[in-house]
């Protein structure tokens, strides 16, 4: 069975960090580009990060989290990280991990480029 499990959540004070987590199952990990999103509330859900498909791949970050963020991947963990330092309260969100199966060596930042999602993990940011 496909999973895509987040971790790592939780409140945390603006400037301060957390990592996620992303744990896939049930398929062949390094076929897969893997994505980073959130969804606050009221808001549409929106582009964080991209990697591609191998350990040490080449990455994408969305401007507003350039140089705060960094996606990396342990193929033999099966599992995709998003280290956040110098969080902001606007950072504050679900967020989602998402996979899509890929041989071009390529990164998406599209949400609908990506075919499976977890459950989503919360992050809350307070000022």
């Amino acid at each position: 069975q496909v999973q895509l499990v987040e971790s790592g959540g939780g409140s945390v004070q603006a400037g301060g960090s957390l990592r996620l987590s992303c744990a896939a199952s049930g398929r062949t990990f390094s076929s897969y580009a893997m994505g980073w999103f959130r969804q606050a509330p009221g808001k549409d859900r929106e582009f964080v990060a991209a990697i591609t498909r191998w350990s040490g791949g080449r990455t994408t970050h969305a401007d507003s989290v350039k140089g705060r963020f960094t996606i990396s991947r342990d193929n033999a963990k099966n599992t995709v990280y998003l280290q956040m330092n110098s969080l902001k309260p606007e950072d504050t969100a679900v967020y989602y991990c998402a996979d899509k199966m890929d041989y071009s060596g390529s990164y998406f930042d599209g949400a609908r480029d990506y075919n499976y999602w977890g459950q989503g993990t919360q992050v809350t940011v307070s000022s």
